[in-house]
C-alpha cells in the first residue's frame, strides 16, 4: 500500500511529507532524526504551547507587528485544533533537540496550515506564526505554563480534596485509641485522629510550598528570544504576551524579571521537581502506613480493613491486597526518579540556554499528573473507605507492655522495665503484672495505664 506525499521546502532543502500531514518539512526531519523512544511530547505541553502562539499571534497584532486577519487566522486555528485530537499533528519524540525546536517549529508548521487555509493566502510559520519569538523562549514559556496550568488546576485541588478527606475521616474514627509505633516496635498509644491528622498536617504542608512555587513558575521566558537580549521581539511584546495567556488560562502570568536566568536555567522547575518529590515521599509515607495498619487479616496488625477493590491473588482464593496503597507507592518511587532526571536536566543550562528541555517537561509534568491522579485515589479508595477493626486495637492495647512508661515516674524507670519484660514474657495485661509488683492498687493502675488518658500527654 503506497502512501500519499507532498513535498515541502525548509531552508536545508526539500522534504517528502505524508501529503494529509498538517506540518512541514522541518517536522519531518525530526520524525526521521529521533526514532528514539515512542515517547511523545505531553498533551498537556502542546496545549500550552499552542495557547502560547495564540497569546503570541494576539499581543503582535495588539503591537501592529502582525496584520490583524494573520494573527487573527493563527489565534482561531490554535482554538479549533485544540477541539480536536490535536496530538496527532505532534509525533515528535521527548528525546530530540534540546531546545525543544523541533516541537517548536511543529506547533509552527501545523498552525501556518490550518491558518494558510482559513485567510486563503500564505501563513508563515517562521515569520507570523513564530513571529517575535525563537524556540528558546517558547518552549522554556512552555514549559513552565503547562506546569503552572497543571499545578493550579489540577494537582493543589486534589492536594487540598486528600487533606479534607483526612480530616473527615480523622473526625469520624479519631476516638478509637491503637497501639503507636517507633522503630515498628510497640509504643505508648496515640489515637487515630491524632495518626490521621498527621498524615493531613503533611500534605497541608506539601500543598503550602507548592502554593508558594506557583507564582515563580508563571514567570515566562516569552520576550527573551534567542539569548534573552529580546532581539526581534517588539519591546512592549513580553508584557502583552503575558496579559494575553493570562486572559487565556485565568492564571496570573508575568514576564520573568530576568530573561537571562529564565532562559539560561530551569531552576524554578527544578525547584517544583523537588518540591513534587516531597510530596511523594508524604504520599509514600501514608501509603506505607495504611499497608501496615491493614495487614493480616490474622498474622498481621489488622487494625484496619482497606477497602476491598479486587481478587489479590491468581493462586490463593479469597485474598484481597493494599492495591491502592501500592499504586501510590510505585507513583511515588517514579515521582523520585523523575527528578533526579530532571535535577542532572537542570544542570545543562550552558550559557545563554538550558538544552534539556523536553525531558525536563516530559518528566515534570508526568510527576505533576501521576501525583494528581494517586491523591485522589489514595483520598476516596482508601483513606475515606477504610474500616477500623476494635477488636484488634482493644487487644493489642491491652497486652501493650509499654504502656508501663506512665508509671516511671512513681516506680522509676529500671522497676518499670522489669515489670515490662515480665508482662511481655508472660503474655498477661500489664495492669495485672503490675498490681503483683508494685504498691499501687488496681484502681489506681487502671487509671495511670488508662490509654486514652495516655494518648493526651502528660500525666
Amino acid at each position: 500500500m503506497t502512501t500519499a506525499t507532498r513535498i515541502e521546502r525548509d531552508s536545508m532543502g526539500e522534504m517528502t511529507v505524508p501529503a494529509e500531514a498538517l506540518f512541514g518539512a522541518q517536522t519531518q526531519r525530526a520524525v526521521l532524526n529521533f526514532p528514539v523512544s515512542g515517547w511523545r511530547m505531553p498533551a498537556a505541553f502542546i496545549e500550552a504551547l499552542l495557547l502560547v502562539k495564540s497569546a503570541a499571534a494576539r499581543a503582535n497584532v495588539a503591537l501592529e507587528q502582525l496584520p490583524a486577519d494573520k494573527g487573527e487566522s493563527i489565534a482561531n486555528a490554535v482554538t479549533e485544533l485544540l477541539a480536536t485530537d490535536y496530538m496527532t499533528h505532534f509525533p515528535l519524540d521527548v528525546f530530540q533537540t534540546g531546545s525543544g525546536t523541533s516541537t517548536n517549529m511543529n506547533a509552527n508548521e501545523v498552525l501556518a496550515t490550518l491558518a494558510t487555509r482559513k485567510l486563503g493566502r500564505p501563513v508563515s510559520a517562521n515569520d507570523d506564526v513564530n513571529h517575535g519569538q525563537s524556540s528558546n523562549d517558547a518552549i522554556p514559556t512552555a514549559l513552565h505554563v503547562s506546569a503552572a496550568l497543571l499545578l493550579g488546576q489540577k494537582l493543589i485541588p486534589a492536594l487540598e480534596h486528600l487533606a479534607n478527606a483526612t480530616r473527615v475521616k480523622a473526625q469520624d474514627v479519631g476516638h478509637h485509641v491503637k497501639t503507636g509505633r517507633t522503630h515498628l516496635m510497640d509504643a505508648m498509644p496515640v489515637t487515630l485522629g491524632q495518626v490521621l491528622g498527621g498524615w493531613a498536617s503533611q500534605v497541608e504542608a506539601q500543598t503550602a510550598q507548592l502554593k508558594a512555587l506557583l507564582p515563580r513558575v508563571q514567570q515566562l521566558a516569552q520576550g527573551g528570544t534567542a539569548v534573552g537580549t529580546g532581539i526581534n521581539a517588539h519591546p512592549g511584546f513580553a508584557v502583552r504576551f503575558a496579559s494575553e495567556l493570562s486572559a487565556l488560562t485565568g492564571q496570573s502570568f508575568q514576564p520573568a524579571p530576568d530573561f537571562f536566568a529564565a532562559m539560561g536555567s530551569q531552576d524554578a522547575a527544578v525547584a517544583l521537581s523537588g518540591a513534587l518529590k516531597g510530596l511523594a515521599v508524604t504520599l509514600l509515607k501514608i501509603a506505607n502506613d495504611l499497608r501496615w495498619m491493614n495487614s493480616g487479616p490474622l498474622a498481621g496488625l489488622a487494625e484496619i480493613e482497606l477497602e476491598a477493590l479486587q481478587p489479590g491473588s491468581s493462586i490463593m482464593p479469597g485474598k484481597v491486597n493494599p492495591v491502592i496503597p501500592e499504586s501510590v507507592a510505585m507513583v511515588a518511587a517514579q515521582v523520585i526518579g523523575h527528578d533526579a532526571a530532571i535535577t542532572i536536566a537542570g544542570q545543562s543550562g550552558n550559557f545563554e540556554l538550558n538544552v534539556m528541555l523536553p525531558v525536563v517537561a516530559h518528566n515534570l509534568l508526568a510527576s505533576l499528573a501521576l501525583l494528581t491522579s494517586s491523591s485522589h485515589l489514595l483520598a476516596d479508595k482508601a483513606i475515606a473507605s477504610f474500616k477500623v477493626n476494635e477488636t484488634g486495637l482493644a487487644h493489642a492495647l491491652s497486652r501493650n507492655p509499654i504502656l508501663v512508661t506512665a508509671l516511671n515516674p512513681i516506680i522509676g524507670y529500671a522497676k518499670a522495665a522489669e515489670i515490662a519484660k515480665k508482662a511481655y514474657k508472660d503474655g498477661r495485661p500489664i495492669v495485672d503484672v503490675a498490681a503483683e509488683n508494685t504498691e499501687l492498687s488496681r484502681d489506681e493502675l487502671l487509671k495511670l495505664l488508662d490509654p486514652v488518658k495516655l494518648t493526651q500527654g502528660g500525666l
